[in-house]
């Protein structure tokens, strides 16, 4: 697909809709438009273009529901609660910046607004966790509403919230058959620009706190509970796995080995350095950390994924304790503590799923290897241009697991 925006960056987050557009999200046209309106402008003007177009659909939605047309107020929610999403992404970093917390605050109150709407509503809930309890939503299978059914617990990544959860993965479950949670776990949406909390490695503690709460839902099958992590969730998610027993089915999208070895083999080809100088990427000498933070600085990507982002998430200010807090996310030792059926997924032209055969390799568990491929319009992070063949294959793999039947 050629580019929409004019900024690479912007490209990257502002086609993120794209894999929405089957789910309600948004339409093509819209996306353009606002691209346009963009145009050679900066994150400044990035940002206000996404804020008008949401605020125009959210104010749509007033309008239409006050003329007692409740199903069109729902669609329209919904979207405006995606372009508010899609407007902040490269005001990353800390200290947060006031209109990322506007706009975030803004997409999950035109969210909650769409979702109470409708003959079955949807309301936000808590997870307990620590002193900070999760948001969370329990979405229920279309059809079923009031009946046990089989489970699927979405799990986001980096940059990722229940919004997005919401139209990757979420209405294609409902529609499957499949009740699905929501949260957003340390690191991740509110728990991060609200309160604070950083990522953690040990994410089997987050999932166990999220099983708990899915166990005490009547409508939720104890032993038909599976877990879907999506772009980091593709690592979170196996790890929790690891441990947690009472997951029936995993499904990481990529499979994602290690966050600090695509930095490991980066530095080693960057600076020509034999393997041990770069086998903890914590420890690099001082000279060579030096010309590694000059790299990522010069670079606007890497700076927006290192420093906006990855100090930010990973609680931390600098690239030695960033890089040292990324090799604490591996999988080596862990993959083959996994018992229940896995599906890794690797898809053409993803830098993130690079280690996915080596991932799946490691596996002692049933497992499935699924590639995406470019000539599908499925290649890229997360098959986010043809995100509805990853949830047919996805669920069609789900169903062989679970014996899913449908009426």
């Amino acid at each position: 697909m050629a580019a929409l925006f004019a900024d690479p960056l912007h490209d990257q987050f502002g086609t993120w809709p794209v894999a929405y557009i089957p789910y309600g999200g948004a339409d093509f046209g819209e996306i353009a438009a606002v691209a346009a309106e963009v145009g050679n402008g900066d994150d400044d003007a990035y940002h206000a273009a996404w804020i008008a177009a949401a605020e125009r659909l959210e104010a749509e939605a007033e309008t239409t529901l006050a003329s007692g047309h409740e199903s069109s107020a729902r669609e329209l929610y919904l979207r405006a609660s995606v372009f508010y999403a899609t407007s902040y992404h490269p005001l990353f970093g800390a200290p947060v910046d006031r209109r990322l917390l506007d706009a975030y605050r803004r997409q999950i109150a035109a969210f909650n607004r769409g979702l109470a709407l409708g003959p079955h509503p949807v309301r936000p809930q808590r997870i307990p966790f620590e002193s900070q309890a999760m948001p969370a939503y329990f979405m229920p299978a279309a059809g079923y509403e009031t009946e046990v059914r089989p489970l699927i617990i979405l799990n986001n990544g980096y940059d990722s919230t229940s919004i997005d959860m919401y139209f990757l993965s979420a209405v294609a479950a409902s529609r499957r058959g499949y009740h699905s949670l929501l949260f957003e776990g340390p690191g991740q949406g509110e728990m991060l620009y609200e309160h604070g909390i950083p990522l953690r490695p040990d994410w089997e503690a987050v999932i166990g706190a999220v099983v708990d709460f899915a166990l005490a839902h009547p409508l939720v099958d104890p032993s038909r509970i599976a877990l879907s992590g999506t772009s980091l969730g593709g690592h979170l998610a196996p790890r929790a796995a690891s441990v947690e027993r009472r997951i029936a089915a995993l499904i990481a999208d990529p499979g994602t080995w290690s966050i600090a070895d695509g930095f490991r083999h980066a530095f080693a080809a960057m600076f020509k350095l034999p393997p041990e100088a770069v086998a903890d990427l914590g420890k690099l000498d001082e000279s060579v950390m030096q010309r590694a933070e000059q790299a990522v600085r010069a670079d606007r990507s890497m700076h927006w994924k290192v420093i906006q982002r990855g100090y930010w998430v990973h609680g931390v200010d600098n690239l030695r304790d960033y890089l040292a807090s990324a090799e604490l996310y591996a999988l080596a030792g862990r993959a083959e503590q996994i018992r229940c059926p896995t599906l890794i997924t690797q898809a053409e032209n993803d830098p993130a799923a690079a280690d996915a055969e080596t991932f799946f390799a490691a596996l002692r568990c049933p497992k499935t290897f699924m590639r995406f491929q470019a000539n599908e319009g499925a290649d890229g992070h997360c098959e986010m241009r043809n995100r509805s063949l990853f949830n047919r294959r996805a669920f069609d793999w789900l169903d062989e697991q679970f014996n899913v039947e449908m009426r």
